[in-house]
């Protein structure tokens, strides 16, 4: 009699057989949208105006006779555009009776010369209107931004709201590329 030796498979049983990095990398492609669905879902309602009208809310205040609310977008640093330079983007909200009276809005970092250096005009509707703000090279943490409000009527209102109020990020920033320089 002869003995044959049966050879045993080492992947039996196993899902899939002997392709089982197949299923490894199936549950991680199912594991990497899980992991990263919060962090998209809160980016999308804050996207939206879900979560409110930024990160960080400064609060109401007045500007000439009509009212406003700012807000930080993202709580965070500036984000360099590259040749544009580096950008912060902020949020306003307008009172709903203000609302029809408001031609058009300014922010900048730094006191504007004059109406036609008033800075980034605020784009969207009245009740979100958002604007990247250009940070300039020549900022300092104890500068302003002033937001230039000019009416229907053509009368025109500034505000000057402190950074270090606006946004800490913008100023922590500041001082590190201060201390880089």
């Amino acid at each position: 009699m002869s003995t044959a030796k049966v050879k045993t498979n080492p992947h039996a049983g196993l899902p899939g057989g002997r392709h089982r990095w197949r299923f490894h990398l199936s549950v991680l492609l199912l594991i990497i949208p899980i992991a990263l669905a919060p962090k998209f879902l809160r980016e999308e309602a804050l996207f939206f105006g879900d979560s409110g009208l930024g990160q960080r809310e400064l609060g109401e205040m007045a500007i000439g006779p009509w009212h406003v609310s700012v807000a930080e977008y993202m709580a965070d640093a500036p984000i360099d555009q590259g040749l544009a330079g580096h950008m912060k983007t902020f949020a306003i909200r307008w009172n709903t009776e203000d609302a029809a009276h408001i031609k058009a809005s300014y922010f900048k970092v730094g006191k504007p010369r004059s109406l036609r250096a008033a800075g980034v005009v605020l784009s969207g509707a009245p009740y979100r209107q958002m604007a990247d703000v250009p940070i300039p090279q020549r900022a300092r943490p104890d500068d302003a931004l002033w937001l230039t409000v000019e009416g229907w009527d053509g009368t025109v209102h500034q505000v000057a709201i402190p950074l270090n109020e606006a946004s800490p990020a913008t100023i922590a920033w500041l001082k590190q590329r201060g201390e880089a320089q």
